[in-house]
């Protein structure tokens, strides 16, 4: 079934589970967090979040290309700033996929239908190799920086998917992948394949995971 749900595209994926903490300071996104204020019960302040596939969160020109799949969003911690800026934190929810975005009001909305996390088996190998995977990952990271991620695993297969996706310092359209996994058996094999490759690169270059050598700027000098 399609519902509204008011927008804030990011230049980052948001998991169900995870929290993200936002600085809102653009006008139609503060009209947006006013609009959730109005909301009398704070179980029903949700809004929708799509990674930007081109373009920028904010800005004249903004998100020139959106991708389809993102996330419900509850807003859960919200400050507000003297000068109307708003320091928020939202915890994101099922899946959602964008049909149609409309940007006609005073902050985005979107049309959205929830897709719903399947309920299937996940083969003991797969949940072994992704959890050895991990382990040797943050290993490896504990080298040269802090854990990504602190106490014992999931158990359940899906929360164990959602934690490794998230806690991977990946780039944006790896993230977006996870996130458009049909199961939580694909997301593993995938979010393992991707741990093990980081693994390797940063066996070539132990100083940095992959990721950040990528975004680290060079010079040809």
């Amino acid at each position: 079934m399609t519902e509204q749900l008011p927008m804030f595209p990011l230049n980052a994926v948001l998991f169900p589970g995870l929290s993200v903490p936002l600085h809102v300071f653009e006008d139609r996104y503060r009209a947006l967090v006013h609009h959730l204020l109005r909301i009398e019960d704070p179980t029903e302040r949700l809004f929708g979040s799509v990674g930007v596939r081109e373009g920028y969160e904010v800005g004249d020109h903004g998100a020139q290309s959106l991708f389809r799949v993102g996330c419900k969003a509850l807003l859960t911690e919200i400050e507000a700033h003297a000068d109307g800026t708003f320091d928020v934190v939202a915890v994101g929810l099922e899946r959602i996929q964008l049909d149609r975005l409309d940007t006609t009001g005073p902050f985005p909305v979107g049309h959205v239908e929830e897709l719903p996390e399947p309920t299937s088996d996940v083969a003991p190998e797969i949940l072994d190799r992704a959890r050895s995977t991990f382990t040797a990952y943050r290993q490896a990271l504990s080298e040269i920086r802090a854990d990504p991620y602190e106490g014992m695993l999931p158990r359940d297969a899906s929360y164990l998917s959602w934690t490794l996706a998230a806690c991977a310092p990946l780039p944006l359209h790896d993230r977006q992948a996870l996130l458009e996994a049909d199961d939580a058996g694909e997301r593993l094999v995938l979010v393992t394949d991707l741990l093990r490759s980081e693994l390797r690169a940063m066996n070539v270059i132990p100083s940095l995971p992959a990721t950040e050598v990528a975004r680290t700027r060079w010079s040809p000098n």
